[in-house]
């Protein structure tokens, strides 16, 4: 099997090369400017960069009598490449940055044999931006090539009349026979050896800039349009596209389904979903008139996203004295959080269903200045009805997990009419930046987790300190935010743990309060091994049932709404929950800020700045499992040196992190100030 593939690449890399060969022998050459070849003599070695898609044709730059090295990436596709590439007379450096991504792509080996090839003699070929992308932006690996070899730097393009494009990140480019082909560079860029981080950076943005107007100029010298051959994400970014056909069907589709509305919501109103007395709400009618003035739309999912965004809505109100804010949230928990903490001039509605006519009428009642969306809050209706009618969005504190960002550059073309209409797009970290620009956001900025300077969930005084006297004298573990499949993990480890500490009271919160009747009979099947007790089962109580937990309760579980900070503050150890299974994880910060010690399993990425610094700093602990929980709660309990070591270590992660709210904020007041005294607004 391995031979065969071996054969395809030969065969395969061997077509390409006749193919580069032949489309220089029937075209006709230009070369701008005209003695581009005696320079690129006169400067070797040195480095010639190209945009990623666009390298097809450069193999004819080579002068033949000098030695040439390109880098080429490790994974499959490059294969051809350099195959390609070795029967056009040049060597090979294998090897690429990483992009943003976690595993090693042979990038500092790359590095390393790139300033070795240089200082030998051989000129380098290489692409300036790395995939995934985003496309044509510089990285700054050619750079620190330039810097540790003294090589310089030059920006070449190529361009034929006739050629063939494809929708990869990077617009990978066919160049074919019969054309008018043009080579175009630019002038030599020098980085200095003792170069500053600003000077760098400078450098970077001037290769950057001479790439593109070098494409430009290849690209209108051959008669052929630029826009063909440039990346869609950032086609998108400057133009947004319409809605295309999977986008019309959704819309279609969820139209079509607006007669079924009210028996979903009535149906999800039988659960305790949604309240029925605001239903209307969910159908796009208002329930009260809009304020006079300015007003900003905050769109939440649910209580963590509203609990992040309470602190912003504080702060926009205090910058802007006439502006009035409208949150909407989907969840009947969230609700009653904007009801008892929302400021004055901001109130709550519930979000209409994303079908294209609810949100027309709720967009058409509350006309807001500026729609505010949260997180990974996309929903295309809320998206495009708001586009068209001209109302300014931002994405902030955008997060996606590592599938989800998979699934939307696999789906691009559904998301470049979505992403690509926000003016501004606030993100978590670097990588979920560089997906959300490559899907056609013209404006991204990686900000950072607001949920790590929003307070914690306040504690109810009255209620803590009524538990506290019910538990006294008892040792205390609390598992918050569970998952089916975690609760069972956590009273295996309440077991081990009640053969040393027979008074222990496990306290557990489930992420979704209404499974806690299922959970409770789950749990009082189980035996205290090891203890006598076996077939007795565990003692599990309500909270919504017994309120307090009485001596003899053993698992307490919490499902009652709005208490979590009492039971942060009230338990000096957490675990917390979404990460023994491949959830992804829920925020650590509230509990950290009652002061709690954290353990957390091993998925996280919904978090995932957050727990890498408090890992670095030892302020949180992984666990994989009931064994691991049951040493690690052990320990922190009885040892209050360990537990004072991993508190300061939480304390030093979280002082890393801080200043997102910040960012935030700076970056939202010039959209609002800009909206003061539109017809939105009176």
């Amino acid at each position: 099997m391995a031979d065969s593939k071996t054969t395809i690449t030969r065969f395969a890399g061997r077509s390409l090369a006749r193919l580069i060969k032949h489309v220089v022998k029937t075209s006709h050459i230009i070369y701008e400017p005209a003695d581009l070849k005696r320079r690129l003599r006169e400067t070797h070695p040195c480095i010639i960069a190209c945009w990623h898609g666009q390298f097809m044709m450069l193999a004819h730059l080579h002068p033949g009598d000098v030695k040439v090295s390109a880098m080429v990436a490790r994974h499959g596709d490059a294969e051809l490449i350099g195959e390609a590439l070795r029967l056009l007379n040049t060597d090979l450096i294998r090897g690429a940055g990483a992009g943003g991504r976690k595993r090693d792509r042979g990038g500092a080996s790359a590095l390393r044999s790139s300033v070795r090839a240089l200082s030998d003699g051989a000129s380098l070929v290489m692409t300036a931006d790395i995939p995934p992308g985003p496309a044509r932006t510089a990285g700054s690996g050619i750079i620190t090539i330039a810097r540790l070899s003294g090589c310089p730097i030059v920006p070449v393009a190529a361009a034929s009349s006739r050629f063939k494009s494809f929708d990869t990140w990077s617009r990978m480019t066919l160049n074919l026979p019969y054309s008018k082909l043009v080579f175009a560079g630019g002038d030599p860029i020098h980085v200095p050896r003792d170069a500053n981080d600003a000077t760098l950076e400078a450098l970077r943005l001037s290769l950057e800039h001479a790439l593109n107007a070098a494409t430009e100029r290849a690209y209108e010298l051959a008669g052929a349009d630029v826009q063909r051959a440039t990346p869609l994400g950032q086609l998108a970014a400057k133009n947004p596209p319409p809605p295309g056909l999977r986008l019309k069907l959704y819309r279609t589709g969820t139209s079509a389904l607006r007669a079924a509305a009210p028996f979903l919501l009535k149906y999800r109103e039988r659960q305790g979903k949604e309240d029925p007395n605001r239903r209307n709400e969910r159908l796009g009618q208002a329930s009260r008139a809009r304020p006079a003035g300015p007003l900003a739309w905050v769109h939440a999912a649910s209580v963590g996203e509203t609990n992040a965004v309470l602190p912003l809505i504080e702060a926009l109100l205090k910058a802007e004295p006439t502006l009035n804010v409208l949150l909407t949230t989907g969840t009947t928990t969230s609700a009653g959080l904007a009801g008892r903490r929302l400021p004055e001039r901001a109130f709550h509605q519930f979000v209409p269903l994303d079908a294209a006519q609810y949100v027309g009428a709720f967009l058409d009642h509350w006309r807001p200045d500026l729609a505010i969306f949260t997180e990974s809050e996309i929903w295309p209706n809320l998206i495009l009805e708001s586009s068209h009618r001209n109302i300014t969005m931002a994405l902030i504190n955008a997060r996606m997990s590592p599938r989800s960002m998979k699934r939307w550059r696999r789906n691009a073309r559904l998301a470049r009419p979505l992403f690509s209409r926000f003016a501004i797009v606030l993100a978590q970290n670097d990588t979920v930046a560089r997906t959300i620009k490559s899907l056609g956001a013209p404006n991204v900025i990686a900000a950072g987790n607001i949920k790590i300077d929003s307070p914690p969930p306040p504690a109810n005084r009255s209620d803590l300190a009524a538990i506290k006297a019910a538990t006294s004298g008892r040792a205390l573990l609390l598992a918050a935010s569970t998952h089916p499949g975690e609760e069972s993990i956590i009273a295996r480890a309440h077991e081990m743990l009640a053969k040393s500490m027979p008074d222990l009271l496990t306290i557990i919160a489930p992420r979704h309060p209404d499974r806690a009747a299922a959970l409770q009979s789950e749990l009082e099947g189980m035996g205290l091994e090891g203890m006598g007790l076996e077939g007795m089962g565990l003692h599990v109580s309500l909270r919504s049932v017994s309120g307090l937990p009485s001596r003899d309760t053993q698992i307490y579980i919490a499902d009652t709404i709005g208490e979590l900070g009492t039971f942060y503050a009230l338990c000096p150890v957490a675990f917390i929950g979404g990460s023994l299974i491949e959830h992804g994880g829920q925020n650590p910060i509230e509990a950290i800020r009652h002061g709690a010690l954290v353990l957390t399993g091993p998925s996280t990425h919904n978090f995932r700045e957050a727990y890498d610094a408090l890992l670095k700093f030892g302020g949180v602990k992984e666990i994989k499992s009931a064994d691991d929980i049951a040493v690690a709660a052990a320990l922190l309990l009885a040892d209050k040196a360990a537990a004072q070591k991993m508190q300061s270590g939480a304390e030093a992660g979280l002082a890393t992190l801080s200043g997102a709210l910040q960012k935030t904020l700076d970056a939202l007041l010039p959209y609002i100030a800009s909206k003061r005294g539109s017809p939105s607004a009176t």
